[in-house]
């Protein structure tokens, strides 16, 4: 019998090692604070079963501490690990992380030739049900050209299945190694039902400087149902065929938006999944992700439906 699940992803799976104060230089002999369990999927994916979504990740971790503590966290969220292959002789995948003091941030990645982006593609009989939405993260494209060959290969699967493909381009420049953008997501790009892109994402895929005249452009080529455009602290713009609505953040105290948007793209799709309209979606992604902000660490915000639908009542 295989895995059922809404909500789907493929990527990486990593701890997450971070200077605990912005201005720490990684180049220098000081504290650190972790390991927390991260990558982009992973966060995606724990916070859409906090929220009460069936969640399942295709991915691979070592045989090793860090590779357990990232099992037993998803697992104690409810995420199915069924599909994360356990790599013998082999070390998980781990990001060193801190932060400028303008809130910008400087990673060091290890993860190219670990279990992180390991997994292949899944047997269509290990998908059991139908599947709402299969969900890819830029930099999960960008580790290796195998490695992106296989999501590829696995969201033409679940395509196949009937799951609408949703993408955050997340897009990190220092893993491009001479990519181009187009090549790293144009195929995911062509499949695309729900976009999540930043203000530079949308500079970066289209080459305008102008985010409404970018946002257009993407409407145009690609065949989206709704593109979110999420900018921070000033909220977000769902566009649509139909038109556009804006959606202002919640204010909070943050203390540390790694993983935010993450978050905000699994409330979003919850939100779809639950029937709401757009607007109402977006407020919930919103949520997700401003409780995300408020706590230290890529996943440990206090995020279930009780404590949304708390912030969503608030304002």
């Amino acid at each position: 019998m295989g895995v059922h699940a809404e909500v789907w992803t493929m990527g990486e799976l990593l701890v997450e090692v971070m200077r605990p104060r912005p201005g720490m230089s990684l180049r220098e002999t000081g504290d650190f604070l972790g390991p927390f369990p991260s990558g982009a999927p992973g966060i995606f994916i724990d916070t859409a079963a906090r929220l009460g979504h069936a969640s399942a990740i295709i991915s691979g971790v070592g045989e090793d501490d860090f590779g357990r503590s990232i099992l037993d966290r998803l697992r104690a969220d409810g995420v199915s690990v069924d599909l994360v292959q356990v790599f013998p002789n082999r070390s998980t995948g781990v990001a060193f992380v801190m932060y400028q003091p303008d809130g910008s941030r400087t990673f060091i990645f290890h993860w190219d030739g670990t279990p992180a982006v390991m997994a292949g593609a899944p047997d269509p009989a290990a998908i059991d049900g139908s599947p709402r939405f299969f969900h890819v993260m830029g930099c999960s494209l960008m580790a290796n050209d195998a490695f992106r060959g296989r999501v590829f290969q696995t969201m033409e699967l679940f395509a196949a299945r009937g799951a609408r493909i949703s993408f955050d381009p997340n897009i990190r420049f220092e893993l491009l190694a001479g990519r181009t953008v187009e090549e790293v997501t144009g195929p995911v790009l062509r499949r695309c039902s729900i976009l999540f892109p930043g203000e530079k994402e949308v500079a970066s895929l289209t080459g305008r400087q102008d985010v409404d005249k970018g946002v257009e452009l993407l409407m145009e080529r690609y065949p989206l149902e709704l593109l979110v455009l999420k900018r921070g602290s000033r909220g977000c713009t769902v566009f649509s065929r139909d038109g556009r609505t804006e959606v202002p953040a919640f204010r909070i105290k943050e203390v540390d938006p790694t993983g935010a948007g993450d978050c905000f793209d699994a409330g979003f799709l919850c939100g779809q999944l639950e029937g709401k309209d757009p607007r109402e979606s977006a407020r919930l992604a919103a949520a997700a992700g401003a409780l995300n902000a408020q706590a230290f660490g890529p996943m440990e915000g206090k995020i279930s439906p009780r404590s949304v639908a708390a912030l969503m009542s608030s304002k």
